[in-house]
């Protein structure tokens, strides 16, 4: 099975962009996008044989998650019942046969720090919530984490220290959903592989001279991880500050 993940940073700007060719060349069973900043009925999708799940921010033209499947799913969920966190469409939950399968925009934690705070109680909650689900059934996690985990992870890991997405406190919690029963599918495969980014400034030319971070993410439950067969950045692919993410499986 293969599974796709990308952060169009604007569905409706990315379909201008390019969108429909990749998504027609990769030939993923199940693609998972983050930040669609729109709601369902503001552009015309028209995917051939995909169901289609949208998670839409109350607030238009914010956040938003959705996503297009081959695989019919046993149920969909949509955030993680939790009011506080549920108002800006940041998690779809599809429960297949043999998993669970939850696309989700992690909350940045934005310039300042200002929202440091409220995305850490978001991360435990969120790391709750996953294991809750993997009492049922493995769980296979893609999207926007918002956070380079290691320094392997970042182009400039000592100018970065304090900045979001690069702070020690965001960091520990995603170790702590590691040492709690997850894999981080790509570093499993390539523990040494550097300068693989899935994120890049606008500003600075930074993409061309790949300055980025690794924030995207396919993470497995632990008795998932002999089952991955590869794990895939796909950098050359535009349209978005973020380049696609995939994972074949099983």
């Amino acid at each position: 099975m293969k599974l796709v993940s990308w952060n169009v940073n604007g569905l409706r700007a990315c379909l201008g962009k390019g969108f429909h060719d990749f998504f027609t060349a990769i030939d993923a069973d199940v693609f998972c996008i983050q930040e669609t900043k729109m709601q369902e009925d503001q552009a015309e999708l028209n995917l051939a044989g995909f169901r289609q799940y949208w998670n839409s921010a109350v607030k238009k033209g914010y956040s938003g998650t959705a996503v297009f499947t081959r695989v019919e799913p046993v149920s969909v969920t949509y955030g993680m019942n939790i009011a506080e966190h549920d108002q800006e469409g940041r998690i779809i939950t599809l429960e297949l046969d043999e998993f669970y399968l939850v696309n989700t925009y992690t909350p940045n934690s934005q310039r300042g720090l200002l929202r440091l705070d409220y995305r850490l109680k978001w991360e435990d909650d969120f790391r709750s919530y996953l294991l809750q689900l993997d009492k049922v059934k493995p769980v296979i996690v893609c999207g926007d984490i918002n956070v380079a985990h290691q320094e392997i992870d970042i182009k400039n890991p000592k100018a970065n220290r304090r900045n979001a997405g690069f702070t020690d406190e965001e960091r520990e919690k995603l170790s702590l959903l590691l040492q709690a029963g997850f894999t981080d599918s790509f570093r499993h495969l390539y523990p040494d592989k550097r300068d693989a980014y899935t994120w890049w400034s606008y500003m600075m030319n930074a993409r061309a001279r790949n300055i980025g971070w690794r924030i995207d993410y396919f993470l497995v439950s632990e008795r998932l991880r002999d089952s991955i067969r590869d794990s895939f950045i796909y950098p050359d692919i535009l349209g978005s500050d973020h380049c696609p993410v995939g994972l074949e499986i099983f």
